[in-house]
């Protein structure tokens, strides 16, 4: 019950999301990181994935390609990751090093991070990827 429950939660919340916002980065952050969300985490991920997919898609949406160039300038060390990454997936404690995101790439609490040589998104407080950077 409380599965259905959350996946029409999620549902319902999409068109709220896009008629909310003037930019379209925030309705395909929610979508996308709802179905990230639902393959880690099922229902529940779903609405995980799709609440941080909708806050970095309003963020990071304009600044990504700007955002990739700064992240390879910096040449951070790569982490490997034995998993499929995917947004919801959270990374381990040990070994990871986080990164602050500038200002001039959107104000945004969370931090970057170089996994399987692909610049992610990441909750500091969870340590679950809230967005991969393609």
């Amino acid at each position: 019950m409380f599965k259905k429950f959350a996946l029409v939660a999620v549902l319902a919340a999409f068109p709220i999301a896009a008629s909310a916002q003037t930019d379209s980065g925030v309705a395909a952050g929610a979508t996308s990181g709802a179905i990230g969300g639902a393959i880690v985490g099922g229902p529940i991920g779903a609405v995980v994935g799709g609440v941080g997919g909708a806050i970095i898609g309003g963020v990071m949406t304009d600044n990504t390609p700007r955002f990739r160039e700064y992240v390879v300038q910096q040449r951070r060390p790569s982490y490997s990751y034995a998993q499929p990454l995917a947004v919801g997936v959270q990374l381990p404690s040990d070994g990871v090093q986080y990164y602050e995101v500038p200002a001039e790439y959107g104000a945004t609490e969370y931090r970057y991070t170089v996994v399987n040589n692909r610049t992610v998104l990441v909750d500091p407080r969870t340590r679950r990827v809230i967005q991969v950077i393609e």
